[in-house]
């Protein structure tokens, strides 16, 4: 029997199920749910994610690149699979995989062109509204529509566009001057009697906030990261939990380092206590000296010093605990977002960065 890593990242499947039906009340039942998979399902596991959403209902999956989407295909995944940022040269394998790629750019149209002249090809284009880092802008869009028009073995599959801060209250102005845009250019392809059989402009706290935005489809990053940090709806469970064990306990004296360069150097007599977990597992050197705490028995305990490559050390001067004893990075309780932001990074960044050596575990 292979060996276990002490530190884990549990799965809960359970509230990954109670979110879907929380997120799918918000929608019409005509509107169709895409499931963005992306990076592992944002650092959880998006094989299992996958097969329980599919199970749940999904219509169709989202991933960043053709090789997360060879994935899902080779362990059974049966829905469309909607490629966001396909690299060039890869169509001859997405459409053997029966992928979907985004199209943003014209040479990527032009490539997509040359396919279709001996098969029907299916396409999404993606529509810039202000986000600025792929898509056609509205100006470019009349082209667009001429190159599909004189090429009808292309097959439209939708038209899509992304909110820039759809969780910021502060930014409602802005995200319906670009529901407002994307409306527009929809009305671009109509005129031109180019049907678009799906719409979809909504990411997870666009299906909360803007519901004028759900279109035909909506879409969520809907795995263990997000609702890691509480701010999307308090209906919503956090899907994962980060967890470690208490490797070594040292005994400092006044004037004596810790870890390397001597990073926290002690002040006063104190307990420190090492983890096995570090950098190379996703607890970035941005973490270290005192950026973000753990917690044990309920207590907060600081990161002391540098975090090393394998391993950090953390405060238990004043916490009950010995060798073995469960440490919490992040939970249901002490939110992913919290750890985060006293190295002032998010959620996203520290759950996608957990390494492959973390154990994880799936609960069903």
């Amino acid at each position: 029997m292979p060996l276990k890593n002490k530190t884990t990242l549990e799965i809960d499947l359970s509230a990954l199920a109670h979110n879907y039906k929380i997120l799918r009340a918000e929608t019409s039942p005509k509107t169709k749910f895409m499931a963005v998979v992306k990076a592992n399902a944002y650092g959880s596991d998006s094989i299992q994610i996958a097969k329980k959403l599919e199970d749940l209902g999904v219509d169709y999956f989202a991933v960043a690149y053709a090789l997360e989407g060879e994935v899902l295909r080779a362990h059974g995944i049966q829905k469309p699979i909607l490629v966001l940022h396909p690299q060039r040269d890869q169509l001859d394998e997405i459409l053997k995989l029966n992928l979907e790629p985004t199209i943003y750019s014209f040479k990527g149209l032009e490539e997509v062109i040359a396919y279709s002249q001996n098969q029907r090809v299916p396409i999404h284009i993606k529509v810039n509204t202000g986000l600025n880092r792929l898509g056609f802008k509205p100006s470019e869009l009349d082209s667009v529509i001429e190159l599909l028009k004189m090429n009808p073995s292309i097959d439209l599959k939708s038209v899509y566009s992304h909110l820039i801060a759809s969780e910021d209250s502060q930014s409602k102005a802005i995200c319906q001057g670009q529901i407002a845009a994307f409306n527009k250019s929809v009305e671009r392809f109509k005129k031109a009697g180019i049907t678009i059989p799906l719409r979809h402009m909504t990411n997870t706290s666009g299906i909360l906030n803007y519901k004028e935005a759900h279109f035909e489809m909506v879409r969520s990053g809907i795995g263990l990261y997000g609702f890691a940090n509480g701010t999307y709806d308090s209906h919503l469970k956090p899907i994962g939990s980060l967890k470690t064990v208490i490797s070594k306990i040292n005994q400092l004296s006044k004037g004596e380092g810790v870890g390397y360069n001597s990073g926290f150097v002690a002040d006063k007599a104190m307990r420190v206590a090492t983890l096995p977990i570090g950098h190379a597992d996703g607890i970035t050197r941005i973490y270290s000296k005192g950026k973000a705490a753990v917690w044990i028995h309920n207590q907060p305990a600081e990161i002391l010093g540098n975090v090393c490559m394998d391993m950090i050390m953390v405060n238990v001067t004043s916490i009950e605990c010995q060798e073995g004893d469960e440490v919490i990075l992040f939970d249901q309780t002490h939110s992913a977002c919290e750890f985060a932001e006293g190295a002032g990074t998010i959620s996203y960044e520290l759950i996608t960065a957990i390494g492959p050596r973390v154990n994880r575990i799936v609960k069903q």
